[in-house]
């Protein structure tokens, strides 16, 4: 075994027993900026490498531009400190991997959401004895969830290296992390097979000054509580719609007894995005149903199916209209079609049979609201067995439903779908599904109520 002298602060050595221990399969450092999460990544690779000749191993990121002008520097300045020789090791850059004499090998692998590609079966293939996954934060679900069942496959058994481990390194963030690692770490409900280290930059004596001076400067306050502070319950930005947590209840809420079912179908527009059926029991989402690639044809029998055997009325199904969701708004007479942009619906006073109109951009912006509001009051739930892929992927697209910041304070509008998609990497097709589903209710009399600027929810009085 190699045994260099590295220089590793007190956080980074309780780290790293850890990736060394015979429990743990995926190890969390959840740290604020400055605390040394590249630098702890690169010496356990790189050693890995030394250590067990012929070992493969991976690091990836979201971008690998970003992985190459980060990650792959501090690789340069790790061999230097332990004075690995420059004949010892060599860049492929048309393959991405850095291979050493001995044979071991890492990966660089680009972690992107791609579109011909949202379940990462590109790495389907792939076998590793270990690996790492630099900036967590910022990558899907799918990534970490397919790399989970490539590691443990190469020579791990004649290395006695089990179980094959995944480090895991980011800032603050909230989402599949936040909900995996962070929170029943905090409740000390954590698997034994998962472990979460915080550190801070404080943590960190080679670079505790500058990077104190350079956080100090940040002036978002949110920015500040996750790079500076480390802070995962840091507060939401002042545009999101939807609590977080109020997210997280859907799942675990006991839905509202209801007798009326609904059918939701957001629809594929362009034959990358996926189309999505959701099947509704009052404001239950009971089952979702997920299709790629299919024509309108298709789309359209599977409707009818899903109706007949769910005794859904056409009345009470509702198809996106926008795009070629129009042809199949066509093809089922009776059903209702979403315009996205279509004038918000007027709410009546029942009290006076006097109409208002809403002050929402357009239809969408109208349903995301009372969407929000059905989440927020824990009046929507979510008993659909979903993958942990789905789970999460649901997650994230309603955390971007946010309002948008305009001059026109006259008017509510959210963040537009090609600003949500670039955000994400992919279209918000579970999310719209969802959104959907509040348009029935715009069938019903409200009483109009004025906008209450505190909490932003604008027009009707959801309780009558």
């Amino acid at each position: 075994m190699l045994y260099p002298e590295v220089t590793l602060t007190i956080k980074q050595s309780e780290a790293y027993d850890i990736l060394n221990d015979k429990d743990t399969h995926y190890l969390l450092y959840g740290a604020s900026a400055g605390s040394g999460k590249t630098w702890l990544g690169c010496v356990w690779l790189v050693l890995n490498c030394y250590n067990y000749p012929g070992s493969r191993w991976f690091v990836g990121r979201k971008e690998l531009k970003r992985l190459m002008s980060s990650v792959f520097i501090t690789f340069l300045k790790v061999f230097k400190h332990i004075k690995v020789p420059r004949t010892d090791w060599k860049l492929n850059g048309q393959y991405n991997y850095i291979e050493f004499a001995n044979g071991s090998r890492i990966d660089l692998l680009d972690l992107a959401n791609q579109p011909a590609d949202p379940m990462f079966e590109r790495f389907g293939s792939l076998e590793y004895t270990g690996g790492w996954i630099e900036e967590a934060g910022e990558v899907d679900f799918g990534s970490f969830d397919i790399l989970k069942s490539r590691v443990g496959r190469h020579r791990n058994e004649e290395f006695k290296l089990f179980p094959a481990k995944i480090l895991l390194t980011c800032n603050p963030t909230k989402n599949w992390l936040y909900r995996i690692f962070y929170k029943p770490s905090v409740a000390h409900v954590l698997p034994k097979e998962y472990k979460f280290v915080k550190a801070l930059y404080s943590d960190n004596p080679y670079t505790a000054e500058e990077y104190g001076k350079s956080l100090n400067e940040i002036t978002d306050a949110v920015t500040k509580a996750r790079l500076r502070d480390g802070i995962w319950e840091y507060e939401e930005a002042d545009t999101v719609l939807i609590q977080y947590d109020a997210i997280l209840d859907m799942f675990s809420t006991t839905p509202e007894y209801a007798q009326e079912s609904f059918l939701t179908c957001d629809v594929a527009r362009f034959g990358s995005d996926r189309t999505v059926y959701g099947l509704w029991k009052g404001y239950d989402l009971y089952q979702v149903i997920t299709k790629q690639h299919q024509g309108i044809d298709v789309t359209v029998t599977d409707i009818r199916t899903l109706m007949g055997e769910h005794r859904i009325p056409y009345s009470h199904c509702i198809a996106d209209e926008d795009g070629v969701g129009g042809g199949v708004v066509d093809a089922l007479k009776g059903i209702k079609g979403f315009v996205n942009n279509a004038a918000a619906i007027k709410t009546v006073n029942k009290l006076t049979g006097e109409e208002k109109k809403q002050n929402y951009r357009n239809l969408k912006t109208q349903c995301s609201y009372i969407l929000a509001e059905k989440i927020n009051t824990h009046r929507m739930t979510v008993s659909a067995k979903l993958s942990e892929l789905e789970r999460d992927m649901l997650i994230e697209e309603l955390g971007q439903v946010r309002k948008k910041i305009t001059d026109d304070v006259s008017t509510l509008q959210i963040l537009a779908k090609e600003e949500v998609k670039q955000n994400l990497g992919r279209s918000p097709d579970l999310a719209d599904m969802m959104m959907m589903r509040t348009y029935f209710e715009l069938d019903k009399p409200r009483v109009y109520v004025p906008v209450d600027p505190r909490y932003g929810y604008g027009g009707v009085n959801p309780y009558l």
